[in-house]
């Protein structure tokens, strides 16, 4: 019997505490205090550790033990951690869950769930002789204009599945982050079409009830990066943001030390590990795409056609999904703008990207402006007008699906889930594969056969 199961409290681990883990740390300092607590961390920096131990302590919480990451497998024996949340670099998480299942814990872990074929074979072994379960944090599953386009496809309403049409734009603040920060590095992340994607190929797959069968990707650098920023004019760029000439009026600077959660977890804890958070853009050493294509056909004969920019004037995106009786489209924007820099940043806020620190950093539009922050989902059978279909109004991050995730993750399995919005390892493992084939067929121009990288169970 575990400790959490004598208490009545699940016990935590949580392996990473960069910004974020913040979204399972809060939840359990606040409105799941009561059914969880966080007992350890394991994390290389201790600067990092201390922001969040005070965040507990501010919420009348004791601080948790700490671990360096070669010491995981003592964690495991000396807390008896009820289940381990990874949120940590993308390139360990397969490491981490494989360890912790084979221990007999629950894992929690963010996407993607792996950055290698090989790892995601030893991850989908280990799941499948585990005693524990694996949950993946997809999110945008329970966004409720997600749900929302599941129910429809769900219905028979326009029949048969034959294809989607799946646009992503990020803009200048969110995509622009990605080639600051680690994710630059195709070996820590597997690129935007490992990392940011997963959330994407997941809800196909998960809207169509289908597997990928086989995928074909182009993707390119062509507008950050240094060779890039000389093609135009933009030379002699800083290596960082902090204390380059340009801070507060170069719109790609970030400047660490305007957000507070960024400085304290960040700028402050260089010391401690050499990680620089604010790198330039348009500096050397990126690895991953900023423009991507991929085309996928599923099992049952459906097609994919997907795309990625990642610097968008915009934010949003655009799925058409069709079927044999009919259409469904769905048209998100989340920003309509990125607005002229001031001193600070954007519109006098940091350039940072908003969905992991709060900030705000763009515009949503003003009065009739033609790209107004909106959601809309119509619906068309054949031979019949066009209808809207009435989407749930939700508040919080990523459209509102954070807190039923949350709610999914730590509420005890007592909310009733008749879409299948939670995801489990086989769903990681799907969303992962098409992001890993594309990496393949970019490399080698071929055709990738999903099966043949055995990392689908089944």
């Amino acid at each position: 019997m575990t400790a959490g199961s004598e208490t009545g409290r699940r016990r935590y681990a949580v392996v990473g505490t960069g910004s974020r883990a913040s979204l399972y740390i809060d939840a359990l300092a606040g409105p799941y205090a009561a059914t969880g607590t966080i007992t350890a961390w394991c994390e290389p920096n201790r600067i990092r550790m201390d922001y969040y131990d005070q965040v507990l302590a501010a919420a009348g919480l004791p601080a948790p033990a700490r671990y360096r990451p070669d010491e995981f497998g003592r964690l495991l024996e000396d807390q008896r951690p009820d289940a381990v949340i990874v949120t940590s670099p993308d390139y360990t998480h397969a490491g981490y869950a494989v360890q912790a299942l084979q221990a007999g814990r629950d894992v929690i872990l963010e996407k993607p769930v792996v950055t290698t074929p090989d790892g995601a074979r030893k991850l989908a072994r280990a799941a499948v002789a585990a005693a524990g379960t694996l949950t993946v944090g997809f999110n945008y599953r329970y966004a409720p204009r997600n749900s929302t386009l599941r129910q429809v496809i769900a219905s028979g309403t326009i029949g048969e599945i034959t294809s989607v049409h799946f646009e992503w734009a990020l803009d200048t603040v969110h995509g622009a982050d990605y080639f600051r920060r680690w994710h630059r590095d195709k070996a820590a992340s597997g690129g935007l079409l490992v990392h940011k994607a997963s959330h994407h190929f997941d809800l196909v797959n998960w809207w169509i009830a289908d597997l990928p069968a086989t995928v074909y990707a182009r993707g390119a650098l062509r507008f950050y990066g240094d060779e890039n920023a000389r093609r135009r004019g933009l030379a002699d760029r800083p290596e960082r943001s902090a204390g380059s000439p340009g801070l507060g009026t170069d719109p790609f600077a970030l400047d660490l030390a305007a957000d507070s959660t960024l400085r304290r977890l960040y700028l402050e804890a260089e010391s401690q590990d050499g990680y620089l958070r604010d790198r330039d853009v348009f500096s050397p050493g990126i690895t991953i795409e900023d423009n991507l294509a991929v085309l996928v056909t599923y099992r049952s004969g459906a097609f994919l056609t997907y795309s990625l920019n990642a610097h968008s004037p915009w934010e949003g995106y655009r799925v058409t999904v069709n079927g044999d009786a009919g259409r469904a489209e769905l048209s998100v924007v989340e920003r309509g703008y990125v607005g002229s820099v001031a001193a600070g940043g954007i519109m006098g806020r940091p350039v940072v990207d908003p969905m992991v620190s709060g900030a705000a950093a763009s515009a949503d539009g003003d009065a009739g402006d033609p790209r107004p922050v909106a959601q809309q989902l119509l619906v068309q059978r054949h031979w019949g007008p066009a209808q809207e279909v009435a989407i749930t109004a939700a508040d919080g991050p990523h459209a509102g699906g954070d807190a039923p995730l949350l709610e999914s993750v730590f509420g005890g399995g007592s909310t009733a889930d008749p879409l299948g919005r939670r995801a489990g390892y086989a769903d990681g493992l799907a969303s992962a594969a098409i992001g890993l084939a594309a990496n393949e067929s970019i490399a080698t121009g071929r055709v990738i056969d999903v099966a043949s990288l055995e990392i689908i169970p089944g």
